[in-house]
């Protein structure tokens, strides 16, 4: 699997943010966390120039580099790194590195200069107009980057992808485990033609039908259907399936069933454009669930609440509890 494919751990749509940059004197640095894909519209100018979507510094004329720190919406292990330089073209850092560090709390961005860095991607060359791709071996826990572009220029995102790893301190006892800033995630699916199924598991509500997974109508008499695997083993009560924005392609029924068979929810009609609610028949623990929409269409979030069992507590406090993982 691609590490593109992980969850951006800091995008702004599970909550990340630019919490400190040298200078942004052409354009903002909380471009880099924006969720949605980099535009550029040829000759709109403002005050200082050509408008661009991204982080863009002035030209030195002295030595030394320009820098941004991220905080990670979701705090995780990091598995790769998108240095995206789209539409710089000649005005992009020709080299860039991006280092990581675990600073408990909500640090200030003095605090975080002085925080442990250590380095996720070394002083690499990148390609303008391109998405610079860096795998990472997964290492300690990471709550905030520093991205450093050596000299100066414009980086669009900084795309961040890991595996979120939850302080279980801070979860209620009843916890939607199909998160995705907590860890949960789509493992597979059986169409994504209109919309992305990790879609499904994002923060708050969706803004419109494009922010949803929807799949293209089906001929054959089957169903599609998505399977999710659980940000830990826990016990379900309660699901939420979300059709709203979607009124003349909402599935006509739906049902949920246990990685291993169990029945969560039976086949059960469905209303277009409705946040739905539904008590589990299931009360043993599971650690994934498949959704089964009848016979397609679309779906604009998925939620599993339920609670964690004790081993799955434990499991995720490991790494919040291992001193060695780095901290300022």
């Amino acid at each position: 699997m691609s590490f593109e494919e992980l969850l951006d751990l800091a995008s702004r749509a599970v909550g990340g943010s630019v919490v400190a940059a040298n200078d942004e004197f052409f354009a903002e640095r909380d471009n880099l966390v924006n969720p949605w894909a980099p535009t550029f519209t040829p000759r709109t100018f403002g005050a200082k120039g050509q408008v661009y979507d991204g982080w863009e510094t002035r030209r030195r004329r002295e030595p030394g580099h320009d820098h941004a720190v991220l905080r990670l919406g979701a705090p995780g292990h990091v598995h790769g790194v998108v240095v995206d330089t789209a539409f710089f073209t000649g005005n992009y850092p020709p080299e860039a590195s991006v280092e990581g560090c675990r600073a408990d709390g909500y640090p200030s961005a003095a605090e975080l200069a002085d925080a442990d860095w250590f380095p996720l991607v070394e002083r690499s060359a990148l390609l303008g107009d391109t998405r610079n791709r860096f795998p990472v071996d997964a290492g300690p826990l990471v709550t905030h980057v520093r991205l450093t572009i050596h000299p100066d220029g414009g980086v669009a995102r900084l795309r961040v992808h890991g595996i979120p790893a939850p302080d279980p301190g801070l979860l209620p006892d009843t916890v939607d485990l199909a998160a995705a800033e907590l860890g949960g995630r789509v493992v597979d699916c059986s169409d994504r033609f209109y919309g992305s199924p990790g879609n499904l598991l994002l923060p708050g509500l969706a803004a419109s039908m494009g922010e949803g997974w929807e799949t293209r109508r089906r001929r054959d008499g089957g169903n599609d259907w998505v399977q999710v695997r659980l940000a830990a083993p826990g016990v379900l009560a309660l699901a939420e399936l979300d059709t709203s924005h979607f009124k003349g392609n909402a599935p006509g029924w739906a049902a949920l069933t246990g990685p291993g068979g169990e029945p969560l929810l039976a086949r059960t009609r469905l209303q277009p454009d409705t946040r739905h609610r539904f008590r589990l028949s299931y009360d043993g623990p599971v650690d994934g669930a498949r959704l089964d929409i009848y016979p397609d269409g679309g779906m604009a979030r998925l939620r599993l609440y339920g609670s964690l069992t004790a081993s799955a507590r434990e499991r995720l406090a490991a790494p919040w509890t291992d001193q060695e993982a780095g901290g300022g």
